[in-house]
Order: structure tokens, then C-alpha cells, then sequence
């Protein structure tokens, strides 16, 4: 066995609390550390272990992946019989199970005996999740973990432990950054850098694991404003579906237009979302295949996929300046409402910016590639009322 050194700021996740949230930046390794602390959890006592996120759209999405590359640094592999749901410790028959909150309320309300639940993004989990959650897991001795980066001061999970702090003899709260990660790379810290000379904004959020705020640079935010509604019978609805690639998400979008705002009623985000899970990946709009889509023309093979799969889905335009173009449309929404159920989207809004130049602090008319999956797939819904303007004067006047 090797690499069991703890970092001091994640030594209390091996001391009994009722609850134990870890919050903060990028690179902060408070997943890792987790993944690290709950390997070495089934050592000690037989565990039934729940990994939840809000919403699972594939194994992919889940700590599975972190778990099992924790057990391999570790040398623990021997112990572990791993399969594509579940990790079980050999050693004592501990458990890992893996599920989303946001598809299971039933059936995680009716799983028993589950000793530890970890709670990985927890600031996408909504009041109902914790509602049903905590009360759960009743184990004796049982604990939650939660490990976040804040995004709102109004979310439930920042207003459940941290506007509204809990007795500390049951729960414990830790605020960590990248410094408290003794293996930060060279290469993360030329991407801290790089933030924080663009778009020190974005950067508080990002590394310090501050809450979202809006950014001078940002291109849609001082647009947006984030709340709950419904369709009604007589909206026309207007999907576009960004198919991800590497590291990037898949997104599908759907929205509608009532005079001049652009509501955004669901925006549905996964990670290495493979062609046969598209269907179900789909699926959690609404009428998918009711309503056209209107997708990434350079993947033509998954465009035709989804077609087999009764999708209603076409490529769109694509040409020199339709990113901006498109953004020159969106633009001209007096408001954009997106529903809360979009986390990621609600992201994306507040980081979605143009790039700062580091010396004079100037805004330049640049888009900075990042944050961008769900405007993209905004942009292709609309794609059919998107004038092709063609004139960098015009678009630096939209820009400014």
C-alpha cells in the first residue's frame, strides 16, 4: 500500500461527523481526497456506500472512474471486484453504489442500510433531493459527505450548512483551494494564471471557490436572469443539441421565445455521453422528438444515428462569424430567463465572456472558447433567424 499521505485540510474526513462538506475551487483535490478516504473507509467497518450526484446520466458521470483509480494507487486492487455499477470491497463485502438523485427519489428513499452517502457536485442538488437525502441515510453512526463548488449563495446546499450553520459537533465545514493541494501541477497553475489575467471575475470563482458573480467581460449575463415557469400551449419550442467531444459536454437545449425573451427551459448537460446513450441522454427533455433539433453539422454520423432513433433532427448553417453572429442574435433578447433547474446553463451564463487584455484591462471583441457548450447549442436551435452580417464593425459594435 502506498500514497497515504493526507493533506492536513482533509484529516477530519477520517473523524466521525454526522456531515462533512468540502467546498471550494478547481483543483482543490477535495474529490480526489474523498475518493482516497472512502477506499480506506471500507477497511475499517463493512460499508454500504451511496455515490450520488444529482443527476447520473451514465456510470461515466459517477466517482466510479475515481474510485477505482484511487484503489489502484493505493495497490489495493487484489481486494476490489469491480463491475459497471457497483465496486465491492472483497475484504469485508463493503459496497459502492452509484446512482442520480434527480431520476431515483424512490428508489434512493427505499435503499437501506447505507452507512456513508457522498454527494459529489452538491451545489447542483435541489431542496427536494436534500429533503429526501438526509433523512435516509439512518444508519447508526451514518455519515454524509458533500463536496461542492459553490456556485450561489442561494442554493440549498450553501443555505442548509453555511447561511444557516449547523451544530459544529455534528457537522463539519471546510473551504479549500488549490493551495491546500500538495500535488498541484505546473500545468494547473499556468490555467490559474491564465484566469486570472482575463477575467479575474471568473477566476474567484473558479480557484477560490467563490460564489458566481458577474463579470464585466461576460457576454450574456447582465441579460440573464435565472427563475421557474412553464410553457404554455401556444409556444413554439426550439431545440439545438452542441455533441461534445474529449472532455467537452454534449448539451441538448430547449427554449422558446414570448416577445423579446429567450426562455430557456431545459438545458441538459453530459459528460462522455457515448452514440448508443444519446437516446436516453435525449430523452430527459420533454417532447424531444416532438419538436425539430437542430445540431452540430460537423458530426454528421451521430446526426444520422439520432435520425434512426425518431429524432426530428437536422444539421445547421454553419459559416465564417456564425459564432458571432449568433451571439449578435442572442444579444438582441431584451431579457434571457433560464429556468433553475439548469445549473450548468445558470453557469455558463455568469462565465460565457470575452477575453481581457491582461495589461490594460481592456475588453476585447474575442471570444474566449470556454463555458460556451449550452450558447452553442442555443445558437443552433435558432439557427434559421441568425442574419449572416459579415462586417467585423458591425460585430465589434455588438460586442461593446
Amino acid at each position: 500500500m502506498s500514497n497515504l499521505s493526507i493533506p492536513p485540510a482533509f484529516r477530519p474526513l477520517y473523524l466521525p461527523k454526522r456531515h462533512k462538506i468540502f467546498k471550494g475551487g478547481r483543483a482543490s483535490a477535495k474529490s480526489h481526497q474523498c475518493a482516497k478516504a472512502a477506499v480506506m473507509k471500507t477497511f475499517s467497518q463493512k460499508e454500504r456506500f451511496l455515490c450520488l450526484r444529482e443527476v447520473q446520466n451514465t456510470i461515466a458521470d459517477s466517482v466510479h472512474r475515481l474510485l477505482c483509480d484511487k484503489i489502484a494507487e493505493l495497490n489495493l486492487g487484489l481486494w476490489f471486484t469491480v463491475t459497471n455499477n457497483s465496486i465491492i470491497n472483497t475484504y469485508n463485502d463493503s459496497e459502492f453504489l452509484f446512482k442520480g438523485m434527480r431520476q431515483n427519489y424512490m428508489e434512493v428513499k427505499s435503499t437501506e442500510g447505507i452507512t456513508t452517502c457522498w454527494y459529489e457536485e452538491a451545489q447542483k442538488a435541489s431542496k427536494q433531493s436534500l429533503d429526501i437525502l438526509i433523512p435516509t441515510i439512518r444508519a447508526p453512526n451514518s455519515e454524509l459527505w458533500w463536496t461542492y463548488n459553490p456556485m450561489d449563495e442561494k442554493d440549498p446546499i450553501d443555505q442548509m450548512f453555511v447561511t444557516n450553520p449547523r451544530d459544529e459537533s455534528d457537522t463539519l465545514v471546510r473551504h479549500v483551494t488549490y493551495r491546500d493541494n500538495p500535488y498541484f501541477s505546473d500545468v494547473m497553475e499556468l490555467e490559474r494564471q491564465h484566469l486570472l489575467n482575463t477575467d479575474p471575475v471568473a477566476y474567484d470563482h473558479v480557484w477560490e471557490g467563490g460564489y458566481l458573480r458577474v463579470s464585466d467581460a461576460s457576454i450574456f449575463a447582465k441579460r440573464c436572469r435565472f427563475d421557474t415557469f412553464q410553457r404554455q400551449p401556444g409556444d413554439q419550442i426550439y431545440q439545438g443539441a452542441d455533441f461534445g467531444y474529449a472532455a467537452d459536454p454534449a448539451t441538448l437545449v430547449a427554449c422558446f421565445i414570448r416577445g423579446k425573451t429567450l426562455f430557456v427551459e431545459y438545458a441538459v448537460f453530459g459528460n462522455g455521453i457515448e452514440l448508443d446513450e444519446m437516446k436516453a441522454f435525449y430523452e430527459q427533455v420533454p417532447d424531444a422528438r416532438k419538436w425539430p433539433i437542430f445540431g452540430d453539422s460537423s458530426r454528421p454520423e451521430t446526426i444520422s444515428y439520432l435520425k434512426r432513433k425518431a429524432f426530428n433532427i437536422k444539421a445547421c448553417d454553419k459559416w465564417t462569424g456564425s459564432v458571432e453572429d449568433g451571439i449578435a442574435h442572442i444579444k438582441g433578447f431584451d431579457e434571457i430567463v433560464i429556468h433553475t433547474r439548469n445549473k450548468e446553463m445558470m453557469e455558463e451564463a455568469r462565465l460565457y465572456s470575452f477575453k481581457v487584455d491582461k495589461v490594460t484591462g481592456e475588453i476585447l471583441p474575442i471570444i474566449v472558447d470556454a463555458y460556451n457548450h449550452g450558447w452553442d447549442a442555443i445558437r443552433y436551435a435558432l439557427n434559421k433567424y441568425i442574419q449572416k452580417r459579415g462586417s467585423v464593425e458591425q460585430w465589434k459594435a455588438y460586442a461593446s
